[in-house]
This record gives structure tokens, C-alpha cells and sequence, in this order.
């Protein structure tokens, strides 16, 4: 099912998020040295901020991109820091983990603010996510996810911050691969998360309404109502996946006018071939030979019912050990060079 496929890749960025958040280190990106690991200096600028008026959400200068370009320079191998630096030097989304989610919420929302940006955060803790698959887990029940959102909307504060709530929660109850037991739960703290974050002055929400892939969009628009559509700035579409961008503009104008006209945001960041078609069906969501990075992120997309393109999945993290990566949430190198050479 197409709708698994970008679930099982989640992993590849929550873990690196639970691992590496604290709000003294999200905070010191905001000044970071340009060599990554406080050794020798080398003579690469650091990263910097995309100019606002286009891009507004914030570039993380601590990312695995950017360390990995602060490698490269200093090993003097220009070549391969000029194509990650492709990587670093645009906005990724920062996906919060299970554990101090408020303090993650904050140390995020504070750098970006520091930096006059937007944080672009993604929330994916839903009660028994991914169908069991990869990235299954998720909070323990209903009253902890609660209690996780309820931190989140502290940590954001008054500060602004888009954030994309559960990617395939309610594809997945669509396809009826959750158990048919936790429906009207996941229901529940779907449009329960939309109001509490709604709450926080300066956030954006955006319900994830799934991918391309997923050839009836007309299913989808009673789930997402239920989930409380009405109630966020609109929805996400492929995350973590590879649909093309007219594809997903397509699925996108489908669904939107029948869950209010809402506006919708295009998950670019790895869809520049399109999706992998060859090989076994199965295993296309696992780091797919031949992708490329997509479009940069930005909020001028020509068109007004599409908010942003944004690089919600993180180039360069693995989908998980398949392919010769490394297990998901990891910096695959050859990866991440492999996205950067075949960019248009």
C-alpha cells in the first residue's frame, strides 16, 4: 500500500530527533562554527538563512548536512561538500521526539526566532502508528499522546511554527490497516491536537492527507473532516515520498474542495525522479536508487491553493537498513550524494 510506504520511512527522521534534541544545543545553532566538531577552521562560510520573503522556515546549521559538509571541507574534498551543501543549505523539517517534547518545541522555536525564521516541526506519535511496519510504536495510549501535544503547544509558545501533524494517520485508517478497534480514538486526538495547537498563536497546522500514490482522494475528505480538517490551515501531502509535484498538486486540488477549499503543502524533498518503479513493490519506499532532491522549499509555488513546497522528509537519513543504508534515522552518505547529483 502506497500509504505504508512514506509511514515506514518516518523513522529515518524521528530517531534522529529523540537522539540529538536538547534546547542548549538547538540554541547554540544559531551561531554554529563552520567546521561542525570545534576543530581546525576551515575557510567554508557557514550555513546561512534562504532569504526570507520566499522561504521563511528556518535552516538548522547543526543538521547532519551541515556537519557533513564541515567534514568535507576540511578533508579539502570541495566536490562532494558542494553537493551536500545542495542539502544543507535549505530548510529541513525538525520532527519531535517522543521524550522533553516540550523542550524540544522550544529549543527549536526559539533558534528559529533568534534567526527571524519560521520552525517547521513535524508531529508523529499517534498511538499505534504505521500499522505495525517500521516505524511502528507511538505513544503508549490516548491521555499520553494528550499530554505530548499539550507539551509541544507549550514549547511553541508565542513563536511561530508550522507543524505537520501525523503523516498517514488517517490514510491509514482509510486502508484499514489500524485496527478498526482504535478508529474513533485516533479520530479523536487528531482533532484534539488541531485545537490545542490552534491555541498557540503563531502555528499553522497542516493534517496530513497522505500521497499520490493513493489513486481515490475521494475517500479521503470524510476521514479527514472527522479528524478535524475544518479546524487546521490545511494539509500535507507527500511526505517522505517521491509522487512528482504535478502529481501531488493534482491529488491535492481534488481533495481540497471537498474539505473546504483548504490550502495544502507538497513534501519536494525527494521527488525529483519521481517514484521508484522498478524491483519489488514492496520495497520501493527504501532508499530508491536514482531519486533526487526536489524542488527547494519555498512559499512562492505560483499556484494559490499550494501554501509551501517544504523538505519535510530529511535527505540524506536513511529509510532503514535496505539497499546497503545503514539502519533509519542515520546519515547515509552515499545517499545523500547520490540526491544531490541527480537534482535539476
Amino acid at each position: 500500500m502506497y500509504g505504508s510506504y512514506s509511514g515506514r520511512r518516518r523513522k529515518s527522521v524521528l530517531v534522529t530527533a529523540v537522539g540529538a534534541v536538547g534546547a542548549a544545543l538547538l540554541l547554540a545553532g544559531c551561531s554554529s562554527s563552520s567546521d561542525g566538531d570545534g576543530g581546525e577552521e576551515t575557510n567554508r562560510p557557514p550555513v546561512k538563512q534562504q532569504p526570507k520573503g520566499s522561504d521563511p522556515y528556518w535552516v538548522n546549521p547543526e543538521g547532519n548536512a551541515a556537519k557533513q559538509v564541515a567534514t568535507y571541507a576540511k578533508e579539502g574534498d570541495d566536490e562532494k561538500a558542494d553537493l551536500i551543501t545542495k542539502i544543507a543549505e535549505q530548510p529541513t523539517a525538525e520532527w519531535i521526539g517522543p521524550e522533553n517534547a516540550e523542550a524540544q518545541a522550544k529549543g527549536y522555536t526559539e533558534a528559529a526566532e533568534k534567526a527571524d525564521r519560521d520552525a517547521l516541526l513535524v508531529l508523529y506519535n499517534i498511538p499505534h502508528r504505521d500499522c505495525g511496519q517500521f516505524s511502528k510504536g507511538g505513544a503508549a495510549d490516548g491521555n499520553a499522546y494528550r499530554a505530548w501535544v499539550d507539551e509541544i503547544a507549550k514549547g511553541i509558545g508565542d513563536r511561530p511554527a508550522t507543524v505537520i501533524l501525523e503523516p498517514d494517520a488517517v490514510l491509514h485508517l482509510v486502508q484499514n490497516c489500524t485496527p478498526e478497534e482504535f478508529h474513533e480514538e485516533r479520530y479523536d486526538l487528531l482533532k484534539g491536537a488541531i485545537k490545542r495547537l490552534k491555541q498557540q498563536p503563531k502555528a499553522k497546522v497542516y493534517l496530513d492527507a497522505g500521497n499520490a500514490g493513493w489513486k481515490t482522494p475521494d475517500a479521503l475528505f470524510e476521514p479527514l473532516q472527522w479528524a478535524g480538517i475544518a479546524d487546521a490551515d490545511g494539509f500535507s501531502v507527500n511526505v517522505s515520498n517521491f509522487q512528482t509535484t504535478e502529481a501531488s498538486k493534482e491529488f491535492g486540488k481534488k481533495l481540497s474542495p471537498k474539505v473546504g477549499n483548504k490550502p495544502f503543502v507538497i513534501d519536494t524533498s525527494r521527488n525529483g525522479n519521481g517514484p521508484y518503479t522498478e524491483g519489488d513493490p514492496e520495497e520501493n519506499w527504501c532508499n530508491p536508487p536514482g531519486r533526487a532532491l526536489g524542488e527547494k522549499p519555498t512559499t512562492k509555488t505560483g499556484d494559490p491553493l499550494v501554501d509551501a513546497f517544504l523538505w519535510i522528509k530529511r535527505p540524506g537519513e536513511s529509510d532503514g537498513d535496505c539497499k546497503g543504508g545503514p539502519k533509519a534515522g542515520e546519515w547515509y552518505e552515499e545517499y545523500a550524494l547520490e540526491l544531490a547529483r541527480n537534482a535539476k
